[in-house]
């Protein structure tokens, strides 16, 4: 039986049979345990991974030493780390494992081998990363355009996962506030749950 998260996050109208059938098989079941690191910053990504089951994040330290969440991972979705698998470069991120993860591996190497040879996984590929690329831009605008209530809101809404299982810590940072702004907004949301977080 095939993997919804593979079925799901290699979903493409264009793509054949068969050709689905090769990419699937290509992939590699791996599960990484709570805490465990994916890639560490200095590395460089070998590989990318489709998140079967748990939730990962990626972080950055800033200037002051901060760890700063940069993304969450949850179930279907790819952890990559674009830039260092592509252009081969090391990694600015770390990628770590917030819970117990089961994944499907695809290694650099077997992924352009079938980059080359099938033609719908490279118009899958532009297609993702138009995706991905939308979806950092609205993140970047909606850091500027909507309150934290809202982003608060938002983030529960599409990754409800993340407010279950991440630290407050981590949440916060994702949102660009203080931990002591978000147990504020959490406690008023208890308080008013009526409250939609308008700007």
């Amino acid at each position: 039986m095939t993997s919804k998260a593979l079925q799901i996050s290699y979903e493409f109208p264009f793509f054949l049979d068969e050709e689905l059938a090769e990419i699937f098989q290509a992939h590699e079941q791996v599960s990484f345990q709570k805490g465990e690191c994916i890639l560490r910053e200095g590395k460089t990504a070998n590989e990318y991974f489709i998140l079967e089951k748990g939730l990962a994040r990626s972080f950055v330290n800033d200037f002051n030493g901060n760890d700063v969440t940069t993304n969450f991972f949850t179930e279907n979705e790819i952890i990559i780390e674009v830039s260092s698998l592509f252009q081969r470069i090391p990694a600015q991120e770390n990628m770590v494992c917030i819970t117990d993860c089961d994944c499907w591996k695809l290694n650099f190497d077997t992924f352009q081998d079938l980059f080359h040879r099938i033609p719908n996984l490279r118009e899958w590929g532009r297609a993702w990363m138009s995706q991905q690329l939308f979806l950092y831009k609205q993140r970047s605008v909606e850091m500027f355009t909507l309150s934290a209530t809202k982003r608060y809101l938002n983030l529960l809404e599409q990754k409800p996962e993340v407010i279950r299982y991440a630290p407050l810590k981590q949440v916060a940072s994702y949102l660009g506030v203080t931990d002591t702004s978000l147990s504020r907004i959490r406690k008023e949301l208890v308080s008013h749950p009526g409250k939609n977080g308008s700007r």
